[in-house]
């Protein structure tokens, strides 16, 4: 995972190098400048003088100095501790300064190459090489530096001084402000050096200041693109000269907020990992949005954009396990490894960690996912709740976060030591405190007065470096004498491999996969803020959400770095991806919504036995045979049969007649066995719009534009009935179980309960209005679930209508597009309806709460289609066939046939063979070759 990654990354670079510095060694918010290299001066002057020699590093608020040899412990000088700075050398000093105070600074120059500073208070770090707490020296001594370079000697102490100054300022804003300045100096005398280019051809696009952000610490330089590769170049040389990513290795990039602010940019080279290749914090807004919008922009011609909702259409149908979706979850809301504020975050899944063995199957075994970590203990809830009813606003439900700087160290602590010491100023936390135990740690969670945190992805990976003390480290004893070693597991985990195995089999459980959309609600969605989030009792501190505090708006700068610092420390809620209830995820274990009698039964649990499904298997592998290979689509046979565009098509069950209706207001009858045109009926002057068959092949119905639907005998070779059921174009119609459903540009769409003529032994059909579902608008489509218990309506404004046929009522009404719905269509489990529009848009909505999940554009609209419910075969206004991957949100293939718009299209029930219709007035045969 990523913190191991990087510390790999790290360890793997250091086997080149002696070097045992980094940035991890400097403060919070403090910069790294130079470098020079130098002895340490021991003893000086006397028979026992000793050079010690290593390399001098100068920081904006301190001074550090690395002996080459390990042995020698690091050596941290704070800059505000200082007494006195200056050139070592006589009595007499050429220039100095002094504060009439006592314990007061006083600097002193002169014309020797050895540089004297004095101090109060000094770090010892990392002596042998060996990772724990900082030894701390108080109390007035004196270090000796003397660099290899003496005439660099006059500028390293004007730069100690003027960051000296800056380091004993009384207030915190006055000390950034001014070492923000003396950077932005440092900046602006540098540029980038273009000898760094991969190649001397390169194109240079932009050049800006920005800074390297990785967990804790920042690193200033500059910033430079062009047309091959991005380059960043630390104004330090640290860790090295130059980093460089090529484009072409670019998967993904996102923006970020760093430190509340529009000023992060992260690019990954790779497509699932968490960790990225670069994190970068630029001084403008307009400088990453510039590099992001180059990036993209080259991006575009190679790999689509991934959204939300398109993870979320994967994650649904099972091309994404739980922990991939929740990783690109957090990615998306700006949760990145680099940040230690806004790490990724996990879930608790687990509520037993006490048996001898782990039963899945038993749903007790789960954390009830639909409350936050806080709300699970009752008692402790109702406490909270009544300090947060007496509590005046801002209101909070809980003091802390369930994700923290100090919450991802405290798990990783034994991986990334060194961070830990970062954080707490040298120090690890109180042993009793420490990660010891994973009941210990839930148990905490469950009772503790303030600790409401949850995992982290590294409790689903593979590594189980966080759990083992691997680098020997003295974290220290407990009360009960025992010492701090690798972290204690439950007794149902026979090691720590074991352990995450099990985790992570819990985690894509059924009952995970049946549940997680409901953290997924608190975590990213719809009950992380306002009365939703009331009501889920998951309310944090107001400065932790986004947009909570604008921080250009206090002018204070004490005020505006106390801020950010509280705010930093405290942890940082996720972005709100999601404004509605989060769909839950379709599992084997429950029947698609095809195989229930309403929308109420559909979404509740219903195993199926096997048996039940044995007898369809060959007809879907068939099927996904077929959809495999849909881009392999070559066309057979074409015929012009019609004076105008075909708007319908139809077929019987042996598929030897062909039924197609046009806007020349003809029903044709055509042989597929003859290829020859055998009827040509008219029933008005004006268009016909749709057409189908009923059960038996005996009676085709058509739609026309004379606001009437007409019942064609084929036995007898005449119209056998007329409903005259609208007052507008009936536009659309769908038949399934002896009831007929029209839909009108007269705003409604209406369900008729028909006897066909030949079941009554009359010559004409009996009709009853079931049903009539009101709209605003025309409505220009629709479309039935298999159960045909729902029913989908696109209008001519764009909106696309979900009904419940065995109430009739309104289930969800989904602005989906911004011109006229062409087509719509449930998948073949119901759970998800596809739309196209005329504004070019391919929109997936999910049935049970209505969420657009997935959108898709084409510079052409595509005016009908036809889908497995992962891949789509449309047909464009440009004439083309286009075969869309909507899990990868990409255009497969495009594939010529009509010269004009394709109107319709038909495929039979093995997904084999296709016929097509256009305005060209010709219909098409096409079949699949494997």
């Amino acid at each position: 995972m990523a913190f191991i990654r990087k510390k790999r990354q790290e360890q793997q670079r250091q086997l080149y190098s002696k070097e045992r510095f980094s940035l991890l060694l400097l403060n919070l918010e403090e910069y790294y400048f130079e470098q020079h290299s130098a002895c340490h001066v021991q003893h000086e002057g006397s028979h026992d003088e000793k050079k010690i020699r290593g390399s001098l590093k100068i920081c904006s608020k301190s001074v550090i100095f690395e002996p080459d040899t390990i042995s020698h412990p690091i050596i941290k000088i704070p800059l505000r501790d200082c007494v006195k700075i200056g050139k070592h050398g006589e009595n007499g000093a050429s220039r100095y300064f002094t504060k009439a105070k006592s314990g007061g600074i006083s600097l002193i120059f002169s014309q020797e190459c050895l540089c004297c500073v004095l101090y109060v208070l000094v770090y010892f770090i990392k002596e042998h090489n060996i990772v724990a707490p900082y030894k701390i020296e108080r109390g007035k001594m004196e270090y000796v530096f003397e660099l290899d370079v003496s005439g660099k000697v006059e500028d390293v102490v004007e730069t100690l001084l003027q960051l000296h100054r800056a380091s004993c300022l009384d207030k915190l804003g006055d000390q950034t402000a001014m070492i923000t300045a003396i950077l932005q100096s440092r900046l602006a005398r540098t540029s980038f050096d273009k000898n760094r280019f991969q190649n001397v051809s390169e194109k240079l696009h932009m050049e800006c200041k920005a800074e390297m952000v990785t967990p804790l610490v920042t690193n200033p330089g500059h910033v430079c693109i062009t047309d091959t590769n991005l380059y960043f170049q630390p104004l330090n040389g640290y860790p090295k000269p130059v980093v460089q990513i090529t484009l072409q290795d670019v998967r993904r990039i996102y923006k970020r907020r760093h430190g509340l602010m529009p000023l992060g940019l992260e690019v990954f080279c790779t497509e699932d990992d968490l960790c990225s290749d670069i994190y970068l914090k630029f001084y403008e807004p307009q400088d990453r949005d510039d590099l992001y919008f180059y990036i993209a922009t080259y991006l575009e011609h190679h790999m689509a954009e991934h959204t939300a909702e398109s993870y979320m259409l994967q994650w649904q149908r099972g091309h994404l396990s739980n922990y991939q979706y929740l990783l690109h979850l957090n990615n998306l809301a700006d949760r990145s490894c680099n940040d230690l504020s806004q790490y990724p975050v996990f879930p608790w899944i687990l509520n037993d960690y006490c048996s001898a063995q782990l039963d899945l199957s038993n749903p007790g075994t789960f954390r009830d996912l639909s409350k936050p970590v806080g709300a699970l203990n009752k008692e402790r809830l109702e406490r909270l709740l009544t300090r947060y009813q007496e509590m005046p606003e801002p209101k909070f439900m809980y003091g802390s976060h369930y994700s923290s700087p100090g919450y991802v160290l405290f798990y990783l602590v034994r991986i990334a030591p060194e961070y830990m010491l970062c954080l707490q100023n040298g120090r690890f936390d109180n042993a009793d405190r420490m990660f010891n135990s994973i009941a210990e740690t839930w148990k905490n969670c469950l009772d503790g007065a303030t600790d409401f945190k949850e995992l982290i992805p590294e409790f689903y990976g593979d590594d189980v470096s966080f759990l083992v003390n691997s680098l020997k480290l003295d974290l220290g004893k407990r009360q009960g004498g025992q010492m701090v070693d690798d972290v204690e597991l439950p007794p149902w985990a026979s090691g720590p491999e074991d352990f995450l195995q099990k985790s992570k089999d819990a985690l894509e459980s059924s009952y995970v996969s049946e549940h997680l959309h409901e953290w997924i609600d608190l975590i990213f969605g719809y009950k992380q803020k306002g009365s939703d989030a009331i009501e889920a009792h998951n309310v944090f501190h107001p400065l932790t959400y986004e947009g909570g505090v604008d921080l250009n708006s206090i002018e204070d700068p004490d005020e505006k770095v106390a801020m950010l610092t509280q705010i930093l420390e405290f942890g940082q809620t996720p972005k709100q991806l999601f404004v509605t209830p989060h769909p839950r995820r379709i599992t084997s274990k429950f029947k698609a919504l095809s195989q229930t009698s309403s929308y109420n039964a559909s979404v509740a649990d219903s195993p199926v036995s096997p048996g039940e499904e044995s007898f369809e298997d060959l007809t879907e592998e068939s099927k996904t045979l077929a959809w495999n290979n849909i881009t392999k689509l070559q066309l057979h046979e074409q015929y012009k049969i019609h004076k105008e565009a075909v708007t319908g098509i139809a077929v019987s069950c042996n598929g030897s007649s062909v039924f197609t209706t046009s806007q020349d207001s003809t029903l044709k009858m055509f042989s597929k066995e003859s290829k020859m045109l055998q009827r040509s009926v008219s029933f008005s002057n004006m268009a016909l719009s749709s057409c189908l068959l009923l059960p038996g092949d005996a009676t085709v119905i058509s739609s026309s534009w004379d606001n009437n639907v007409y019942f064609y005998s084929i036995a007898f070779g005449r119209c056998q009935d007329t409903l005259m059921g609208h007052d507008d174009a009936v536009s659309k119609i769908c038949w399934h179980d002896n009831r007929l459903y029209s839909a009108s540009w007269d705003s409604t769409v209406k369900v008729w309960s028909g006897v066909p003529a030949e079941m009554l032994g009359t010559k004409r059909h009996q009709f009853d209005l079931l049903a009539e579902l009101e709209h605003e608008v025309s409505v220009d489509t629709i479309s039935l679930n298999a159960a045909s218990t729902l029913l989908v309506s696109g209008t001519k404004e764009g909106t696309v209508n979900i009904w419940d046929l065995t109430t009739a009522t309104l289930l969800h009404q989904i602005s989906c597009h911004s011109g006229t719905v062409c087509d719509t269509a449930f998948s073949p489990d119901s759970r998800h309806i596809l739309s196209t529009g005329a504004d070019g848009c391919l929109n997936v909505v999910d049935v049970q709460t209505g969420m657009l999940i997935s959108s898709m554009t084409s510079d052409k609209p595509q005016r009908c289609f036809i889908w497995d419910g992962n891949s789509v075969l449309s047909g464009s206004q440009s004439g083309e066939l286009l075969v869309w991957d909507l899990l990868g949100a990409k255009i497969s293939e495009r594939i010529q046939g009509h010269t004009g718009a394709v109107t319709c299209i038909w495929m039979n029930e093995q997904c084999s063979s296709i016929i097509t219709g256009g305005e060209d007035r010709q219909i098409m045969f096409w079949k699949l070759q494997y």
